[in-house]
């Protein structure tokens, strides 16, 4: 008895499609038991269709909110999953050819997930390298000749200022965190119009009676007119006016160094005030922090600069001082008073409360009674404006 056995031989046939340059990918056909290179789907597209011996693949674009970046022999486009997160903006949008891309804001960077500030580089550092959305700022110590001043994530070590360059003398030397200093040709910049002792003096509550006729009377020797005076009297009360009809006198005596015997107690008063302040090695930051603080209008840019290049310390505070008194026409002493003090730096702080107790204190009541007993001396009766000048 024979078995009868009965194979059945397959033959597979490979086919390749070729069009174009374009990538391809292999495609076996179940039905006619063929294998074909069919073209894959350019970005933004998927496959319908595969090819076959008589069509190329059939292509469809993504739908809205999917994509494909490459390309591909795919049956299903990816969804655009990409979410901007907190301080995170759309770098690029989602689209049929790739997915959403976020970045970090400005002055962030991506660390692992989140977004971290970029790194600020202290005083004597300066920036390397500037962070990017996705890296962090480089600090680098500020070498020989070098400063930065500030706390900054973007500001590069500065060359110092060459005094020798300049024709000048070095009044401070320069270090990795502050520049050099020139001594200035001439102190003219420095010079003030009156110094805080001489305000709060002038400025001290509750005058006397008859105090302002009487100082009339003391200054009536300069070339003090009789409309300037009566300009004062007509426009400020009547606290102000011993200060400004001071003030105009001291216009008007520049030329005199010595000033007045009468009031040569105020240089000790003013040497209080220097020891006070102290030699603060203050930054052109801390300065602007300082004069942002006070009220009213603020005192320029540029003139904090300069004043911090030519003056020597503490003369620049007392400068910047006089600069804002004079800008918004007002007073000193109550200023200070109105600093808003949480801005400033703690040593700041301190010395700024310590200067305004200082002016109104003990000390200068003591001062404020003797210039009073020696310019009023024994003067009791009215006097007339006009019989003075």
């Amino acid at each position: 008895m024979y078995k009868i056995i009965s194979c059945t031989l397959l033959v597979v046939f490979h086919v390749s499609i070729t069009v174009g340059n374009s990538p391809k990918y292999t495609h076996y056909d179940t039905y006619t038991l063929l294998e074909f290179q069919c073209d894959q789907c350019p970005p933004g597209t998927i496959v319908k269709h595969d090819c076959t011996a008589e069509k190329r693949t059939e292509c469809a674009p993504c739908p809205s909110n999917y994509f494909t970046n490459e390309w591909n022999s795919h049956r299903d486009c990816q969804y655009c999953s990409a979410i901007c997160k907190e301080l995170q903006l759309v770098k690029q949008e989602c689209s049929s050819t790739s997915n959403r891309i976020c970045e970090c804001i400005d002055g962030f960077f991506l660390d692992i997930e989140f977004c971290s500030p970029h790194k600020e580089c202290p005083p004597g550092y300066g920036v390397i390298q500037q962070g990017t959305p996705d890296s962090d700022t480089i600090c680098g110590e500020c070498p020989e000749g070098m400063f930065s001043n500030v706390t900054s994530s973007k500001a590069p070590c500065q060359k110092q200022t060459d005094c020798k360059k300049l024709s000048r003398k070095v009044l401070y030397k320069g270090s990795s965190t502050h520049d050099s200093v020139c001594k200035e040709e001439t102190t003219n910049s420095c010079e003030i119009d009156v110094t805080l002792c001489e305000e709060a003096l002038f400025r001290f509550p509750a005058p006397p009676e008859n105090w302002i006729m009487t100082l009339i009377q003391k200054f009536s020797s300069t070339a003090v007119t009789l409309q300037q005076i009566n300009k004062i009297l007509e426009n400020h009360n009547a606290n102000e006016k011993p200060f400004y009809v001071f003030k105009l006198y001291k216009s008007q005596r520049k030329a005199d160094t010595s000033f007045t015997p009468l009031i040569k107690d105020l240089k000790g008063c003013e040497k209080g005030v220097f020891k006070l302040l102290g030699p603060l090695n203050l930054t052109s930051k801390h300065l602007t922090t300082l004069m942002r603080s006070f009220p009213g209008k603020r005192v320029k840019q540029e003139d904090i600069e300069t004043t911090l290049k030519t003056c020597e310390r503490p003369k620049h505070l007392i400068k910047l001082f006089s600069l804002w008194r004079n800008k918004n026409e007002g007073n000193t002493i109550e200023g200070l008073k109105l600093l808003k003090m949480g801005q400033l730096p703690k040593v700041l702080r301190k010395r700024m409360k310590k200067l305004g107790q200082f002016l109104t204190g003990d000390s200068m009541y003591s001062l404020y009674q003797k210039i009073i007993l020696e310019i009023n001396g024994n003067q009791t009766q009215p006097i007339k404006l006009e019989t003075m000048l």
